[in-house]
């Protein structure tokens, strides 16, 4: 059984009300999202599992809407990235600057051009407005992204998570790394 229908079938249990099947998707799914959470909100044990918790009761509630156009842990990570942009809009927070967002040129420039200390709120506003673009980005093009810049997976193994041929994920990557650098230029006033 491939990867896609395992998650359909799993999906289908869990529909059904499989305890068992329940348990599955826990085990699955906890660890893998707690790790995506945890550098996210910089090392908070507490905050990433109540993101993780959060994450899960929505999948749950969610799941009539799963299509199986992604892996299942794909998807919950995407409900997942939602769930963080919750997190810190409700406490007010500015979330830690991502590290992949340096590599886009436009960007370097727009974080060179607030040396200094005096800019130190402008440096905090673009990095909530880099994790706010990277919530928002369509569905595949967020994890695409995570997984090339802060994960450092290969295209190869890109591919494999999304369920794609290589060439396809090459070509996910550069719409996504497209539709960031547009979100953000039209955000950040940074022509391209």
């Amino acid at each position: 059984m491939n990867a896609d229908h395992a998650d359909r079938f799993l999906v289908a249990r869990l529909q059904r009300g499989d305890e068992d099947a329940f348990a599955q998707f826990f085990e699955a799914s906890f660890a893998p999202l707690f790790r995506f959470a945890l550098p996210r909100v910089d090392g908070d044990h507490d905050a990433a599992e109540e993101i993780v918790q959060a994450t899960l009761v929505r999948g749950v509630r969610k799941l009539g809407t799963y299509r199986g156009e992604a892996a299942l842990l794909t998807w919950l990570t995407t409900i997942c990235r939602h769930e963080l942009a919750a997190y810190y809009e409700k406490r007010k927070k500015v979330p830690a600057m991502l590290g992949f967002a340096e590599d886009l040129p436009e960007i370097r420039a727009a974080l060179e051009s607030l040396a200094g200390e005096e800019n130190d709120l402008q440096r905090r506003e673009t990095a909530r407005l880099v994790q706010a673009i990277l919530d928002r980005l369509p569905f595949r093009y967020g994890d695409a992204l995570e997984w090339k810049y802060l994960d450092g997976l290969s295209v190869a193994e890109i591919a494999a998570r999304l369920g794609v041929t290589p060439k396809a994920a090459e070509s996910t990557l550069t719409r996504a790394r497209n539709a960031f650098r547009d979100a953000f230029s039209a955000a950040y006033g940074v022509q391209s």
